[in-house]
């Protein structure tokens, strides 16, 4: 019993992770998805949507603002709507001049952005760490054992499962069953042909940067809150492995990134707590490559079809 409870509350705190991989992933898919291109800078908008937060929560405390839900609402829709903003910049400058060139152009733009806003950051708020003390305190006992270990469920996590699949149901919503979601599927399938039928092109690919750099600022937000260290090299990393949860869920496929970023993130709790904690980022690539080998598309990716 003492392996399965131990086994218990790595998996907890693995999906925890993984929600977070899952949240970052789905802007990666949703802008391949309506482009055909990958955002490398979609991790550093998660990093910018991480410091976002710290300096938003240290400023409404030190003008002495007390209640906690209206801090953290404040901090989150702030978090948001900066980031967003930064998300609709990078597809002007780096991704929409380059629409029409070959697919070489807007991977070295991409990457290039990356680089520029890790530079930016270090530059404005220094290569050290920036901390922030714990928020949202509390956790749920699920058992207890004789020698003193705990099985647990934080409130935090909680609210990371929770927000995560509110955000999942409501982007699925989004896609499905509203005018924007029809536009972007038209643009996925064919920009050309999406113009000729009235649809917007320019502004739903921009609305698509702007959700997914949304959605990284709240996984940001989340990773703020329950690690407390942020830094501006910590986007890369993320980045990666979420475009790796992408691309293991089948690139294009919403419920897939969510899949593939809770894979991830258990693999990663379970390796580096059985295994060894120094090569589990070797794990996850070794796990993709094992998926493709099986599934070239993914777990719920789609066969392309090429237009002729």
């Amino acid at each position: 019993m003492a392996g399965v409870d131990y086994f218990l509350q790595q998996l907890i705190n693995g999906l925890t992770l993984g929600a977070v991989y899952g949240l970052i992933a789905i802007g990666y898919t949703m802008v391949y998805g309506i482009i055909g291109m990958i955002n490398f800078a979609h991790g550093e908008i998660y990093m910018i949507g991480a410091f976002i937060t710290v300096i938003s929560y240290v400023v409404l405390t030190a003008i002495g603002v007390t209640s906690l839900p209206f801090v953290l609402a404040i901090v989150l829709l702030t978090t948001a709507v900066i980031t967003g903003l930064y998300g609709w910049s990078i597809e002007r400058i780096a991704y929409k001049p380059l629409r029409k060139a070959g697919r070489m152009a807007p991977l070295i733009s991409a990457i290039g952005m990356s680089v520029f806003l890790q530079n930016y950051v270090q530059l404005l708020q220094g290569a050290r760490v920036k901390t922030l003390a714990p928020v949202l305190q509390g956790t749920i006992e699920l058992s207890h054992r004789a020698d003193g270990f705990v099985v647990s469920v934080s409130y935090l996590q909680i609210t990371i499962f929770v927000l995560t699949l509110v955000l999942m149901s409501a982007v699925t919503a989004l896609v499905h069953a509203t005018p924007f979601g029809r536009a972007q599927r038209a643009c996925e399938q064919d920009q050309t042909m999406a113009a000729l039928c009235g649809i917007r092109v320019n502004r739903a690919i921009s609305l698509t940067f702007v959700l997914g750099a949304v959605l990284a600022a709240i996984a940001g937000f989340m990773v703020t809150l329950y690690y407390g260290v942020v830094d501006f090299y910590m986007g890369f990393l993320a980045g990666m492995k979420a475009f790796t949860a992408a691309v293991l869920g089948g690139i294009g496929s919403l419920p897939g990134a969510m899949l593939g970023g809770l894979i991830i993130g258990v693999v990663e709790s379970l390796w580096a707590t059985y295994v060894n904690a120094q090569y589990k980022d070797v794990a996850v690539f070794v796990l993709l490559m094992l998926v493709l080998l099986v599934r070239p598309n993914g777990l719920l990716g789609r066969p392309s079809v090429e237009k002729v």
